[in-house]
């Protein structure tokens, strides 16, 4: 099998990959990880092995970056051409649900100690686990993850290798007892190479090949277009497209909204999910900060019998534009035909105008987050 950093070079050579400096220093560091996992564990020799001593586990990587930099494809590249029974690779919202279902069984046999337990059970079968998109907006998870990562590095051996959209001290930012997560922070940098690919080319804007981001009428080609680009920005298989995961934001206060399509950082939504119901610009803040790309569908012509649908629509895009979230859309008319009489409808024209610039390429090319 062929190093990861032989595939990257064939990759560029091949110009399916432009040559990018802090893509190659973070495919030469993936590469040593990988030599290292491979290698023959030094156990100390007769002595270690008499006092039961474990060699320490090769030190992880976190890289961190806006949308498009090349993270998922390096992290794709690590696990395709790592030579080890003992990996695994799994999205980490689908990881922490895994997690919380694993401790209430542990729960439910022993009281104490649940952490630790399943922390064991992760680690019988794997010893490197490799997470995309590690974003953190669960309160549960939040308060449990430094003692269940410190579980699985320092007691287990398990080297972690994540992507996410932020470095580590932006992780749950402004949540809810923060205080309980910063021992998780300072456990990344203490045993991850935090690695920054934060440059300005966001190379999967190119994926999308000129899909418009605002389709209407609302009809199959404009949902055509709308999954397309789900496909691309994600790397899920369209002929899979009935297993998307899906998944739950924590909107705080012990409320909760289900997304029904989410995954790397891209997120589904219906109109009527997001608009129809009594909603806050705190939820729409929630969303904005957890996803960089927002796809809604089914947006209706709202008249003056939709003024509560149309306010809320306006916190929606002030919530995105505000933190560069790409926006996808399917609707029933164009953004200055959305809303044009009822209450409210001339500071509609705001909307307007953010949502035109929000399709330019200018907006699209922004990183996730406040500017």
């Amino acid at each position: 099998m062929s190093g990861l950093l032989a595939e990257y070079d064939a990759l560029v050579a091949r110009d399916e990959l432009r040559p990018d400096a802090d893509q190659r220093a973070a495919a030469e560091r993936l590469d040593q990880l990988q030599q290292e996992l491979e290698a023959k564990p030094d156990t100390g020799g007769f002595f270690g092995k008499l006092l039961g001593r474990e060699p320490e586990p090769p030190r992880g990587v976190y890289m961190w970056g806006g949308v498009g930099r090349g993270k998922s494809m390096l992290m794709d590249l690590f696990v395709a051409t790592l030579d080890s029974d003992r990996k695994r690779r799994v999205h980490f919202h689908a990881f922490m649900l895994e997690v919380d279902a694993m401790i209430r069984e542990e729960r439910e046999k022993q009281a104490e100690g649940p952490v630790a337990r399943v922390a064991k059970r992760i680690a019988t079968d794997v010893r490197c686990l490799a997470f995309d998109e590690m974003v953190v907006t669960n309160t549960a998870d939040a308060a449990i993850m430094a003692r269940l990562f410190t579980a699985l590095m320092v007691d287990e051996g398990v080297t972690v290798v994540t992507t996410s959209n932020r470095p580590p001290k932006d992780l749950y930012k402004d949540g809810l007892n923060r205080s309980l997560f910063l021992p998780f922070i300072a456990l990344v940098h203490d045993r991850l190479d935090v690695l920054p690919l934060n440059g300005p080319t966001d190379y999967r804007l190119d994926r999308l090949g000129g899909i418009d981001a605002w389709h209407t009428p609302l009809r199959d080609d404009a949902t055509a277009q709308v999954r397309e680009a789900f496909f691309r920005l994600t790397d899920y298989a369209p002929e899979d497209a009935e297993h998307v995961p899906s998944g739950d934001l924590d909107l705080g206060g012990g409320r909760t909204l289900h997304v029904p399509k989410a995954l790397k950082g891209v997120a589904v939504f219906s109109f009527k999910r997001l608009c129809g119901e009594n909603r806050g610009a705190s939820d729409y803040l929630a969303i904005a900060r957890a996803f960089h790309t927002v796809i809604v569908v089914g947006i209706p012509q709202m008249g003056p019998d939709m003024r509560n649908e149309a306010i809320r629509f306006t916190k929606l895009v002030d919530a995105l534009y505000e933190q560069h979230v790409k926006f996808f859309a399917t609707a029933d008319a164009e953004p200055d035909e959305l809303y044009e009489a009822g209450d409210g409808s001339f500071e509609f024209d705001r909307t307007v105008s953010r949502l035109m610039e929000m399709q330019s390429e200018q907006y699209l090319a922004l990183g996730h987050g406040e500017g």
